[in-house]
C-alpha cells in the first residue's frame, strides 16, 4: 500500500503541473525588472490559492520578492525556511523558441528544470500545512521565500535570505537535483562550493609601439605575468579553481598599452580556501613596474558539508518511511541562495527540486514522474524537522 503523503502527492500532480505551465509561460528574466514583477504577481496568485493568503511582497530595489510565514507567530519555536526563486536566465522570446510542452513524460519549456518545477513542488508542500492535511502549525513554523534575482547573484535578496534564516532549524533549497556519480539522478546536493570574483587592474604607459616603445610601460605584458601569477593560486586536491575568464587590453595596434584588465573566477569548498585566495590576491605586486590594483572579493560562502549532514540524514530517514530510495547526495561547483543560509550557521540541504537536467540550456527539460514523489518527501521532511 501506498504512503499516504504519496497517495495526495499523485493526487496533487495535475494541479502542481498546471501551476508549473502557468509559470513557463511568464517569462521571468532577472535583469528586466518588469518581467520580474509580472512573474510576482502571477506566482502570488497561485500561492494565494493553494495558501490560502496572499504573501508580502518585498520589493527591493525595484525587485520583487515574495513571503509567506505559515503556523506560530512565536521567536521560540521549530521553524524552517523554504527556499525558492522565481527569476531564470532566459530572455523574453525564449517561450517562443523552446515553447512549453509535455511529452513522453518530460517537461520543457525556460526555467522548468531551473527552478519553477521546485518552486511549484515549494508552494504544493507547504499548503500542505496551511490547510492542516500535513499538520496544524500551532507550535512551528515555516517561511516559504521566493526571491527574483538568484540568478544574477542574489544582489537585492542576500539580506533578506541571511534575515529570514537566521533562528531557523533548517533551510531547504527547491534548487533542482543533479546527477550521483554512478549517473544515477536526482541526487540531493549535501555541499557547493563558494564564490569569488575578483578584477585587477593595470596601468602602465602608452607609447608609439614603432618609434619609441622604450618610453611605454606594456599592460598587456603585466597582465600576462599577474595571469600567470593568478593561476598558481588555485589547489586541485583542495578543490579550489582559480579561472581567469574576462581580459582586456591595449587600444590599438601601433601603440604600446597603457591599460589592461581581467576577470577571476575562483570556487571552494571551505571558507579557510575562500580566505587564503583572497589573501593572494591582496599581496599582488606588479612585475614590471605598472600599478596594479584588485578589487573584489568572496561574494558567497561554501555551503560546506557540516552544514549539510545533519538534514541529509533525516531526508534519508524520511525517504525510507516514505519508500523511497534516495541516490547519494553529491558536492557540486555551483552556487545557490543556499550558500548564503549555510554561511550564517544554518543547517541546509539543496538540491530538493526538479529532477531533469540542462539548466540554462536549450535542452532544459524536467521529469514528470518525479515530482509527486519529491514534493510528499519535501512535506515528510518538513514534518520530521518541525518535530512531527
Amino acid at each position: 500500500m501506498s504512503h499516504p503523503l504519496l497517495t495526495w502527492a499523485d493526487a496533487a500532480l495535475p494541479e502542481m503541473l498546471g501551476d508549473l505551465e502557468h509559470l513557463i509561460r511568464c517569462e521571468s528574466p532577472s535583469a528586466d525588472l518588469t518581467a520580474v514583477a509580472r512573474s510576482a504577481e502571477l506566482v502570488s496568485a497561485i500561492g494565494q490559492r493553494r495558501l490560502g493568503f496572499a504573501p508580502e511582497r518585498l520589493v527591493i530595489d525595484g525587485v520583487t520578492h515574495l513571503r509567506w510565514r505559515l503556523g506560530s507567530p512565536a521567536p521560540d519555536v521549530p521553524r524552517v525556511l523554504l527556499l525558492a526563486h522565481h527569476d531564470t536566465v532566459w530572455p523574453i522570446g525564449s517561450i517562443e523558441t523552446h515553447p512549453f510542452s509535455i511529452q513522453d513524460g518530460v517537461i520543457r519549456g525556460p526555467g522548468c528544470f531551473d527552478m519553477l518545477t521546485g518552486l511549484v513542488m515549494a508552494i504544493h508542500a507547504a499548503a500542505t500545512f496551511a490547510d492542516g492535511r500535513g499538520g496544524q502549525l500551532a507550535h512551528a513554523a515555516i517561511t516559504l521565500l521566493v526571491t527574483g534575482d538568484e540568478e544574477i547573484g542574489s544582489p537585492t535578496s542576500r539580506a533578506l535570505i541571511e534575515q529570514e534564516a537566521r533562528g531557523c532549524v533548517a533551510t531547504l533549497v527547491l534548487e533542482a537535483a543533479g546527477d550521483a556519480p554512478d549517473g544515477t539522478p536526482g541526487a540531493l546536493k549535501i555541499g557547493r562550493k563558494g564564490v569569488s570574483n575578483y578584477r585587477v587592474d593595470i596601468i602602465g604607459r602608452a607609447a608609439h609601439a614603432g618609434t619609441e616603445p622604450e618610453k611605454g610601460l606594456n599592460a598587456t605584458v603585466e597582465l600576462a605575468h599577474q595571469i600567470g601569477v593568478v593561476l598558481g593560486f588555485a589547489d586541485p586536491e583542495a578543490g579550489t579553481s582559480v579561472v581567469p575568464t574576462v581580459a582586456q587590453s591595449g587600444t590599438t595596434t601601433n601603440t604600446v598599452p597603457a591599460r589592461a584588465s581581467f576577470m577571476v573566477d575562483v570556487r571552494a569548498h571551505t571558507v579557510a580556501e575562500q580566505a587564503r585566495v583572497d589573501e593572494a590576491f591582496a599581496a599582488l605586486t606588479s612585475h614590471t613596474g605598472a600599478t596594479v590594483t584588485v578589487t573584489g572579493g568572496v561574494n558567497r560562502p561554501p555551503l560546506e558539508t557540516s552544514a549539510a549532514e545533519g538534514v541529509w540524514q533525516r531526508a534519508l530517514a524520511v525517504s525510507r518511511g516514505l519508500g523511497l530510495e534516495l541516490a547519494d547526495a553529491i558536492v557540486v561547483g555551483g552556487a545557490s541562495d543556499g550558500n548564503f543560509t549555510a554561511g550564517v550557521g544554518v543547517p541546509t540541504l539543496d538540491g530538493l527540486g526538479a529532477v531533469g537536467g540542462g539548466a540554462h540550456a536549450d535542452h532544459e527539460h524536467a521529469y514528470v514522474d518525479e515530482i509527486a514523489p519529491r514534493t510528499a518527501l519535501l512535506v515528510a521532511l518538513l514534518r520530521d524537522l518541525l518535530g512531527g
